[in-house]
């Protein structure tokens, strides 16, 4: 049996006002994970159900590059920042599906688990869409802060309600904004 080379990832961290955000990067600057450092622990978890229990290093970064320069930009106001950011990531073909989707959703918008259900052709998965959502390994730049209750609430998030509403808030999305 072939053993699996190991993945090497860059692993930089960043200051940001809700919290230091740890990302990881590939050796082709795709960005593989972006979590908060309180959370390092879900995103070891992540990493591993992703690539293998041995199937990652990661090594310190110097915190610089494009992806890094872009969440800045992002932080200082510029929302449309992120969208050019290139990402990978494991899990199923469902979860990948839905992350893709959540990528379309505006900076300033929010959808409900039902609505991204259907805009996936999945009206009846939207308990399997906030499964996805919710182990999204991309915070930020794959936007799972973005779909809310279908009655508008702030749901669970896996950085914390505290950062969603930040996000929201920075996004200009207003404090009980209905879902649109």
């Amino acid at each position: 049996m072939t053993r699996r080379q190991k993945l090497r990832f860059r692993l930089d961290r960043l200051a940001t006002p809700i919290g230091i955000a740890l990302v990881v990067q590939d050796e082709h600057g795709r960005l593989r994970a972006l979590e908060w450092e309180d959370h390092e622990a879900r995103m070891t978890r992540l990493l591993r159900l992703h690539y293998g229990d041995d199937g990652v290093e990661l090594v310190e970064g110097d915190g610089s590059g494009p992806i890094i320069r872009a969440l800045r930009a992002y932080l200082a106001g510029e929302l449309g920042a992120l969208d050019a950011v290139p990402v990978e990531t494991g899990g199923t073909t469902f979860q990948r599906r839905v992350w893709r989707e959540l990528r379309r959703i505006r900076a300033g918008t929010t959808l409900s688990y039902g609505q991204l259900a259907r805009r996936i052709d999945r009206p009846d998965a939207v308990r399997a869409v906030g499964l996805a959502n919710g182990s999204n390994p991309i915070s930020v730049v794959v936007p799972c802060h973005r779909v809310v209750g279908s009655d508008g609430s702030l749901t669970g998030y896996a950085g914390g309600l505290a950062r969603k509403r930040w996000l929201l808030s920075h996004e200009g999305v207003p404090e009980h904004a209905s879902v649109r």
